[in-house]
This record gives C-alpha cells, structure tokens and sequence, in this order.
C-alpha cells in the first residue's frame, strides 16, 4: 500500500497502512501499493525511510520565521494586499482569533510530525540493526521539536506519545498542561544528546549540538536559567563550532548563502532544495525554502536581487535600532532604495509597492538571490538552508542564562556577549546586573533579526506590551487554539483565555 497521510482533526490516524505524506515523492516505496503496516519495518531502510518522513515537516518552518518576526515589533506582514495571506496580516495587528489559516497550518504541520516521529517509536522494537540508537535519537530530537512549536504557540496541548489515537479516543483526549509538555521535550531532548555525535556524515542529520542548543532554548523559555546555562556552554565549550569574523555588511549577509551553509557557526540548519519544482497550492509539500521567495522585492528588475512578493518586510523601528557603524544592520536588512541610489545604472531599476504594506525595508538574509535561483517557480524553490540553530543564538542565551540564573555569573554573560558582538567589529561592553540583561536582550535583537525569534524574546521576558502595538497582556501570549481543531475534538477543549 502507498505511503499517505489521512488526517482526522489533527492526528493522522492508521488505516491500514503507513503514515507517510502522499506529497513526498521521496518516501514512495517501489513498487506501489507493495507494503501495508504489517509488512514495514522490517527492514533497516524501512526506519531510514521513516525517518526522513519525520523530519520533512521542520521544512514548514517558513511560518516560525513569518511569525516570529510579523508578530512582533520587527516587521509587517506586506505582500500584494491585506488580503494576500490573511491571517499574516491579522497576525501583525493582533486581531487573530480562532479562524485563521496560518495558525491552523502550524498546529496541523507540527502534528503530522509528531505522527511521523510516534509511528518509528511504536515499531522501535521489531528489529535490530546497525546505528539504530542513532536513528532514534534523531527520532526523539524531531519529536521534541515539533512539540515545542506547538507549547510555544499554544501552551497545553494534546501530549500523544509512542500510540496512534482511534477516531473515538480523539473525541476524548482532553489538552496537557504545558509543564508536562515540556518535561516530555526535556525527555526526549536529553535522550537524543546522549544518543548522538557532535558531527556526522550526512548532511542535515541532527548532532549532539543541535539536541543541547535546542534544549538550552528549551530550557531559556521556561526561566530555567541554570540548567541552559549548563547546556549551552558545553555547545561552546566541547562543541565543533566557531564564530566568524566578519567585516563588511556583505560578509555578514553571506552567512546565511548557500555557499555558507555548514559554516563553523551553523549548528543546526533546515535542509533545503532547489531541484524540485513546487505549487501554491501545497507549500508544505515543498523542497525549497519558501520564505525566500516571498520575501523577494515585489517586481524587481535589477542587479544582484530576485522578484518575490514583498512578505516580511521589516520596519524602520528595527533599522534604526542599529548602532552606527554596526555591519549586522545592511547585512539583516536592506534599504531598497538606498542600494538602488548606490547603482551605477540606479535610473534603471525598478520595483513595485504591494497593497499589504511597505517599508522601504527586505529581509536580507533570506530573501531571493540572482545567484541562488530554483527551479520555476522560483518563488517556490529556493535552496537556501533555514538556520535553526547559530553559535552566535548559542553564545547570547548562554550570556542571558548565566546572568539571569540564581548565583549570577555575569563575568561569564558578559564576555560570550562581547565574543558575539566583537566578531562584528562592535566595541565591547562592560557592564552587570540589569543593565547586562537588557544589553544581551538588544543584542539578540539586533543579531536575529529576520530569523523569527523575536515574538518569542519578547513574549518570554515579558516585555511583549511593551514592545508590540496592539499586544494585550494576559491573552497574546498564546495564540488561540484552531476552532475547527475543538470542534473535531468534540468541543472539549476550552479555548486559550479571552479568544
């Protein structure tokens, strides 16, 4: 039987055959319709096919990066109208509510991981063979990792692990708090360390670095600021990673090309690729990184960059964070019109303005390049790695985590904040306390832009009201669970508070 996906609410229920999603070619087995659920897993490809099922849903990781960005004082949703992607721009005035497409995607897509993750557990037991331990420490990092989206977004949420649900336990299953949901991701993240190397020879596999510098970030959102400070300084301390020095503006965008990819500071990245072709109608179904093309300039006819449609457009607010003289503010965020005026044939390019919004302002990390063009639609398929996980992201929770743990060790904060803003050229600092806390707040900001952390930085500190227009404490925490998900579950959950 043909590897497929059939979703019941949110959880893809097993009927009769393996639980694969019918858009990855990749996953199909030859010849057709041979193997149902009886019959698989019994071989070491069966689990390594499984396996790149489980991990082909982190490619929906476009929403995180619009998200974490539009939701916040970052950026604006943009693109052709207010009603190009609505649930983006309902997102950016914090007027979602229960009804909205992108919201509903990330529950569903994080879901159908966690499905994926939970059938290589179920079958963990049929056989033996080289490597398995490794395989299922992957297995136990991608499970975490769709688990946190979903606490992070939600907060309790259904906790389903190592069991499929029958249609009547989906009507029954009530949600888990959020401190067992996290305890559940502690579990698997810890298990997943102990399973696997700091490096390994594919390609996308997940290491040892990328279980510890997703549990330090586990652990930062939950205030556990001793045990992130000790994992995260055994990344920095043990790891294989480096910070790169950079110079120029230019050097400092180059980090995030795909002739950067793998570089000494990546500690984890979201493989994508450019070779296959894609439809709108199906991003999750997607090879390439689809983000980059829809934060593309909207009509753009010039040198260097790629038309898009104008999504994710930061604001003036984040450029003029920057300090004078710091290269991280043209390597984050391009000044169309000030790159434009800097052309020799400047009177020959062009651009258009979408009706969803314009800053004058492009994500220049991820946003599409003549150089790194897919296949068309090359809105579609760019080929550009999402990194995940940096050294430099490792280096400023580790300085916010020792400084902020009970016996503070600010000597320690201060000199991984400095080692990440001195590899820019930026002059060190010298401060403690709360003075050193905000600094390492603002430095995140400034070094991640346009990576889709900052809603969560904000919402985490508790500086979101403050920060956000529109933002309303005691509700905007949490995005409200999907309407249509409480009324496939028979209407017995309750809604996050004031939806």
């Amino acid at each position: 039987m043909r590897l497929y996906n059939k979703i019941f609410t949110f959880f893809i229920l097993l009927s009769g055959g393996v639980i694969l999603n019918s858009c990855d070619d990749r996953l199909e087995l030859d010849p057709l319709y041979a193997q149902d659920a009886d019959s698989y897993f019994n071989t070491q490809e069966d689990y390594q096919r499984a396996l790149i099922g489980a991990y082909d849903l982190m490619q929906t990781s476009y929403l995180n990066l619009w998200i974490g960005e539009i939701a916040s004082d970052n950026a604006i949703a943009g693109g052709e109208s207010v009603n190009d992607t609505q649930g983006l721009h309902e997102i950016e005035s914090m007027n979602h509510n229960a009804v909205n497409s992108e919201l509903r995607s990330v529950f569903q897509f994080n879901y159908a991981g966690i499905t994926r993750t939970n059938y290589l557990f179920i079958n963990q037991d049929n056989i033996d063979f080289p490597g398995k331990e490794v395989l299922f420490g992957e297995a136990h990092f991608l499970r975490a990792y769709y688990y946190f989206q979903l606490v992070k977004y939600f907060g309790d949420v259904p906790l389903i692990i190592d069991k499929f649900l029958g249609a009547d336990e989906v009507n029954s299953i009530g949600r888990t708090p959020a401190q067992e949901v996290y305890a559940q991701i502690e579990s698997d993240l810890l298990q997943a360390a102990e399973s696997l190397e700091w490096t390994v020879e594919v390609e996308g596999k997940v290491t040892k670095g990328a279980a510890l510098g997703l549990l330090g970030r586990v652990y930062l959102y939950q205030d556990k600021f001793e045990e992130a400070s000790e994992v995260l300084d055994q990344i920095i301390m043990e790891g294989p990673y480096s910070l790169i020095e950079s110079t120029t503006s230019e050097e400092y965008a180059d980090l995030f090309s795909v002739n950067q990819e793998g570089n000494s500071e990546s500690v984890f990245e979201i493989q994508y690729s450019g070779q296959e072709g894609g439809a709108y109608g199906c991003l999750v179904c997607l090879e390439g990184f689809a983000a980059v093309g829809f934060q593309g300039i909207r009509q753009y006819e010039g040198p260097e960059y790629g038309d898009g449609n104008s999504y994710n457009l930061p604001t003036q607010d984040l450029y003029d964070a920057y300090a004078v003289g710091d290269i991280r503010r043209d390597g984050s965020v391009l000044n169309l019109d000030a790159f434009i005026d800097a052309q020799p044939n400047s009177a020959d390019i062009s651009y258009a303005i979408g009706g969803g919004g314009h800053t004058g302002f492009y994500n220049n990390k991820y946003i599409k390049r003549l150089d790194e063009l897919g296949l068309p639609d090359n809105d579609l398929t760019s080929p550009v790695n999402y990194r995940l996980i940096r050294l430099a992201d490792v280096y400023l929770m580790a300085a916010e985590a020792f400084n902020r743990k009970a016996s503070p060790n600010d000597a320690k904060a201060l000199g991984y904040l400095n080692d990440v803003r001195e590899r820019v050229g930026m002059p060190a600092l010298s401060l403690s306390g709360g003075q050193l806390t905000e600094a390492i707040w603002n430095e995140r900001r400034l070094e991640l832009s346009g990576e889709g952390f900052r809603f969560w930085d904000l919402v985490r500190t508790g500086r979101a009201s403050d920060e956000i227009e529109g933002f309303t404490p005691d509700k905007n925490e949490l995005f409200p669970i999907p309407q249509i998900e409480i009324d496939l579950a028979g209407g017995n959950w309750t809604q996050n508070p004031n939806y």
